[in-house]
């Protein structure tokens, strides 16, 4: 499995809060910075971040760009954490 970069992705709390707010669907990156106080030279750099990692997804659109979840990695990273809970017998 190679989540290494999506695990470190998650480690940040503004990471995070960007993935919250995709939850809800496609966002632009200036509809994200609106959440936070922070230039947006810093929030492209969390969405830089977040795509490298595989946990979002950009689209280009005419002039915009939106950035929305990827829901394919999520799950699978929760199928993996929930394996973890799960006991071998032996």
């Amino acid at each position: 499995m190679g989540f290494e970069k999506s695990f470190k992705a998650l480690s940040d709390p503004v990471r995070r809060e960007i993935l919250q707010l995709l939850r809800n669907g496609a966002m632009t990156a200036g509809n994200i910075a609106e959440h936070f106080d922070m230039t947006k030279a810093t929030i492209s750099y969390h969405l830089r971040l977040l795509k490298e990692a595989g946990l979002i997804f950009e689209e280009k659109e005419k002039n915009f760009i939106y950035y929305d979840l990827n829901t394919t990695l999520v799950e699978e990273m929760m199928g993996w954490l929930m394996s973890l809970k799960e006991r071998k017998n032996d």
